[in-house]
This record gives C-alpha cells, structure tokens and sequence, in this order.
C-alpha cells in the first residue's frame, strides 16, 4: 500500500515497515500533537516557509517544546525528498507530545517525537475535476474558536472525520461543515471559495476556517488576476445560490463543486476556477 513511502523519524531515515512510535506516544493516545502537509513539485516542497512557519506556531500554540529549529526541519525535509523515488509527491510532517505515562498530563512525557513521511498522493482525476465534486452540509459542527483555535493543526481531526463519515453515508464527495452560528466554515480536509455577482468570497479564519496556505496563494493568484476578492461571512444560501464553488487545499490543490445538498452550480467548472487552476499551476511548475 507504501511501498514508496519514505520515512524520516527522530533525527533519521528508516524504513516505513519499521518505523516505530510507542503505544504510550501522547499523540496516539490523545490526539497531542501537530502536523503539516506539503505537497513537493520537482523535488522542491511548495511553500515550505509557510508550512514551517504554521506547524511551529501549531506547537507553540500546545505547548510542545520542540528540540529541532527551523533550519532543523527544513533539513529533514530535504533528506526526506531526496529519498523519495520521484519527483512529485506529498509529505507528512508530524510532531507529537512523545512517551508518556497513562493519563493526559503532558509533564511526564520526556521528549516530543517527530517524523516526516514522503509518499504518493492520489491525485484526483481530471475527468472527477471536469465533473466536480458533490458536497453536503454536515450536521456535524466545527468546534468553535473559544474552545479550539481552527489555526493550531493539531493531530486530533475527530470533528472533521465525524462530518466526513457523514459525507461517506450520504454518498457525496466532501462535507461542509458550519460553526456554532450556522455560518459557513470550511470542508474536512479543504478551504472553500464561492463566486456571487463577480466577487470571490472565502470564509475568514475567525468564522473557523483554517488558515490555509492553498486558500492564501488562491487569494493572492485573484488579486493578481484583478479578481475582486474578500474573506466574508457566509451561510449555506450563499453556496446553494453561488456562480461557482471550489475547494482548495495542499493535497486537494483546486476542485471544482459540481453541487451542495442537491443544488447544482451555475457553472462547474466556472470561469473564475479555470483562471485561478491555470494561474495555480503554473506556480506549482514554476
């Protein structure tokens, strides 16, 4: 099933069939810990600073004390993609609490763990981003911010594989998920964008969306693009009448919303997505 994948664990690579993390590991136990996903294009990692800089402001965020700087962790991540067999691919970066004791207070647990795991990545297909995907809206809420900020990317995902089973169950693509308000948040593993009457519309983080790194070079690709954009409230009409709909994210880079909740989008793919995919890609291959 990985038998590509390529591991790098406490300061080493080793073989993934024998790459070991204790059953008293805090990150397995209670979901302690942070991570990152980085796609790699020609063996460069795609904004790896960015990616850096949002898995270290995770741990500081929980309190986990990392033993490796920044330059450390930009070293595993080259070793890792030279060991990789191909070119592209995607990466896991992972940081947990380490051993501890039975019992959640983090003190007893030594020192963290961390890996980083080189592995293909399902692309989807084209003709599936030609058709785009189906969403529904989750019955499931995103915690709110007061009781887990949506910016610390941290290894418990719990909430969004609840709302992701009930995509499985319905038969659909992704699930969105609203936050306590009723308001339009992100999907379980991707940002959300909307097109209304000429304007690119996205969730802002504080409604409890993640601060996504694809979400922000999306942004970015419409400003440059002269497409008038803004991070705002939205609710579930806002999808069910919107122009286009996409999802954004690192392994999901751009997909087209062909429906939610059994509405049908004016155009999918839209206009506005084709312009930001072309744009997107040529970075990537830049």
């Amino acid at each position: 099933m990985h038998e590509h994948a390529v591991c790098w664990l406490n300061g080493r690579l080793v073989p993934t069939g024998e790459a070991r993390i204790s059953v008293f590991d805090h990150g397995l136990l209670y979901g302690d810990g942070v991570f990152e996903g980085i796609r790699f294009y020609n063996r460069r990692p795609f904004k790896l600073a960015a990616h850096l800089e949002r898995f270290l402001d995770s741990a500081r965020a929980i309190a986990l004390d990392l033993p490796y700087s920044r330059d450390d962790l930009g070293a595993a991540v080259t070793e890792t993609v030279a060991a990789f067999a191909g070119p592209d691919g995607y990466l896991r970066l992972v940081a947990t609490r380490g051993e501890g004791a039975l019992g959640i207070d983090p003190r007893n647990c030594a020192r963290p763990s961390l890996f980083v795991i080189a592995d293909r990545l399902s692309m989807v297909a084209r003709e599936s981003r030609e058709q785009g995907a189906r969403l529904i809206i989750a019955a499931t809420r995103r915690l709110p911010p007061d009781g887990l900020d949506p910016r610390i990317k941290s290894l418990n995902y719990l909430n969004h594989i609840l709302a992701r089973i009930e995509a499985n169950q319905a038969g659909a693509d992704e699930a969105i998920l609203l936050n306590a308000a009723g308001r339009v948040t992100e999907g379980t593993a991707d940002n959300v964008f909307v097109v209304r009457h000429g304007r690119l519309l996205t969730p802002p983080p504080v409604e409890g969306a993640l601060a996504g790194i694809t979400r922000e070079t999306v942004l970015e690709l419409a400003l440059a693009a002269g497409i008038p954009v803004s991070e705002s409230a939205l609710a579930p009409y806002d999808l069910y009448t919107a122009d286009e709909c996409f999802l954004t994210g690192t392994g999901a880079e751009l997909i087209p919303v062909a429906e939610v909740d059994g509405r049908r989008m004016a155009a999918c793919p839209g206009p506005f997505y084709r312009e930001l995919a072309r744009r997107y890609e040529e970075i990537v291959r830049a």
